[in-house]
């Protein structure tokens, strides 16, 4: 006997990529384009018509210069699936966003407060700075931690803050590297990184909304910073006008013979960040004259 499954059960492994052909499929025939360069963007018009509608598993964003728009595609998507209007995008995926006449602010104020409550760090005293000068951690300090999950999943939410945080980027990389072996000392150096948070936990990024297109990268490269595996360390920041749009704090995968070969891989891979970026502001209908870096 085989049974044919008419619709997808949540929770299933398949229900996720069901659901998403489904949505997407509906969008295509009702004339929306589907990025090459973020499968998740859906896009529709140009000028005062355009619109973008961007999906997460079953959280949707819509975002127009006319309301007009906006309501027609909630229209098209309430004939096909059951819709929750949420109204104006005050939070998702634990993102806080505010709009005023400068722009669009980010930032994840709730969410750091969350982690210090679960940490017992809330009455904490705050630190103005997110890690010591010169603190060359090591893979073998002190001694191993009692239990090396709270570490692994301390990082981890301090890994998702990033992505409006780039303060703590550098920092957050660091105390990554030590995820599968953590020791006493990189606990210590978690700490004082919740420490900042806790004196700097209503910071975030503000998309500015008069701005210009052009991208402005700066990159630098550390030669071999890395003291367990004298790897260099790439670092780079794209600016969108004067908007902060991409950011990396990353060790590179080989070792480098000499610092120039670590620049020129810094800037190779800022380039290719460049190039993406390019492609994808298309899709909103927006081309960039030329990059500096």
């Amino acid at each position: 006997m085989v049974c044919k499954l008419n619709r997808s059960i949540y929770g299933l492994k398949q229900a996720s990529r069901t659901w998403f052909n489904a949505f997407s499929n509906t969008l295509l025939r009702n004339g929306f384009k589907q990025s090459k360069y973020d499968y998740l963007l859906f896009t529709k018009g140009e000028g005062d018509n355009f619109i973008a509608i961007l999906v997460y598993v079953d959280d949707i964003i819509l975002a127009s210069p006319s309301q007009e728009i906006i309501f027609k595609a909630k229209t098209i998507l309430k004939k096909h699936f059951k819709l929750k209007d949420l109204g104006d995008l005050k939070i998702f995926l634990g993102l806080e966003l505010s709009r005023s006449k400068e722009g669009i602010f980010m930032c994840h104020g709730h969410y750091t407060l969350s982690i210090l409550e679960d940490c017992g760090m809330l009455a904490c005293k705050p630190s103005l700075i997110p890690m010591e000068e010169n603190n060359k951690l090591t893979a073998n300090s002190r001694t191993k931690l009692v239990d090396p999950g709270s570490y692994r999943r301390l990082v981890g939410r301090l890994l998702y803050i990033t992505i409006s945080r780039p303060d703590i980027c550098y920092c957050v990389h660091k105390l990554s590297q030590f995820v599968s072996n953590p020791y006493t000392n990189h606990m210590h150096v978690a700490n004082m990184l919740l420490r900042y948070l806790k004196h700097t936990s209503g910071q975030g990024i503000l998309f500015r909304a008069y701005s210009d297109t052009k991208l402005h990268a700066y990159v630098d490269a550390n030669w071999g910073s890395c003291t367990e595996s004298r790897r260099s360390t790439t670092d780079f920041c794209i600016f969108l006008g004067n908007s902060l749009v991409s950011w990396k704090a990353k060790r590179q995968k080989i070792v480098n013979r000499s610092s120039a070969e670590a620049e020129y891989r810094s800037l190779a891979s800022v380039s290719s960040k460049i190039t993406w970026i390019q492609n994808f502001l298309i899709d909103f209908n927006i081309r960039t004259p030329f990059c500096k870096s």
